[in-house]
């Protein structure tokens, strides 16, 4: 892939499964730069004018297409903040990749910034998949921020897959959706921390239309001395349905913290929040064990099982 090294494309292929060159859109940066992009017929990426980031513009029924927009740093020291917009048109179905991967050798702190907001229009369906991955040796820290706002229209259908796989020394992610009249949201949160990482996560639903509906799960592991807040606040604004599921598995010296809210501003909004954390059940790596599994291998399986 041409202005990409080594390095890079290990980062690419974690955070968005890239051997090669994708089908379809893309915009690949690398080190704060634009390093490779491809426009189709349907899908449109233009750099801002202050050159703070892109502009993705889908037309309107454009269907089964994809977007690539990955990031990856592997210059220790590199902080950057990056707006991107995405405007979807009405009646389209499409895959949008994004994603972070920071590999720090040195000693100063690399740190990634994005905000994405996007612009769903009206029966428009779209999946997300945002994950971040952090890597080398170095005393550096890896810090990503992502803030996400969505806007739907009548009749929109959004999935987001929010991973965090490991290698991030520090995270503060925040994401906010307004849904209008029969709009639908799911997220699916994935995090794994440990050493003496911290990552807060925030998301906040608005429901303002009859007949719209979010649906927010969030699974994490918290190991060794690494803290985590989960924070899910759900509005129900109308004729709605909400709810909201964080479960987490805490071991070694780990703190986590999950703190649900829902608001019914409204007498027909149905709202359920359910929060869950305890550490890994004796009987189910004895269980593994048996197996012929040592203890450290039977944890990590539970652990990988869990976090799919």
């Amino acid at each position: 892939m041409q202005g990409i090294d080594e390095i890079q494309l290990r980062l690419l292929e974690e955070i968005a499964g890239l051997h090669e060159v994708p089908e379809g859109a893309f915009n690949i940066r690398a080190n704060g730069q634009l390093a490779t992009r491809h426009n189709t017929a349907h899908i449109e990426i233009v750099s801002k004018e202050d050159g703070t980031g892109i502009d993705i513009h889908i037309k309107p029924h454009t269907k089964k297409e994809s977007v690539h927009i990955p990031v990856v740093l592997s210059q220790s020291g590199l902080t950057e903040m990056v707006y991107n917009d995405f405007y979807i048109g009405e009646d389209c179905d499409v895959t949008i990749v994004a994603g972070c991967g920071i590999h720090n050798g040195g000693d100063a702190a690399s740190q990634h910034d994005g905000i994405h907001r996007f612009f769903v229009g009206k029966n428009s369906r779209v999946k997300y998949v945002e994950k971040h991955y952090g890597s080398g040796d170095g005393r550096g820290k890896r810090i990503m921020n992502p803030t996400t706002e969505v806007h739907m229209e009548e009749g929109g259908y959004m999935e987001m897959e929010m991973v965090q796989i490991k290698g991030v020394d520090s995270t503060k992610r925040s994401t906010a959706v307004d849904l209008a009249a029969d709009a639908k949201l799911v997220i699916k949160e994935r995090l794994l921390t440990h050493g003496t990482q911290d990552a807060v996560s925030e998301i906040i639903a608005n429901l303002n239309g009859d007949g719209s509906s979010a649906n927010i799960l969030s699974r994490s592991v918290a190991k060794e001395d690494s803290t985590q807040t989960f924070i899910a606040k759900i509005y129900g604004n109308a004729k709605c349905a909400g709810h909201t599921e964080c479960d987490s598995i805490i071991m070694d010296n780990a703190k986590v913290s999950s703190i649900p809210e829902i608001t019914a501003n409204n007498p027909d909004a149905a709202l359920i929040h359910e929060a869950a954390i305890g550490k890994i059940a004796g009987e189910q790596i004895i269980k593994l064990m048996t197996l012929g599994l040592t203890e450290q291998e039977a944890e990590a399986q539970i652990v990988n099982g869990f976090l799919k």
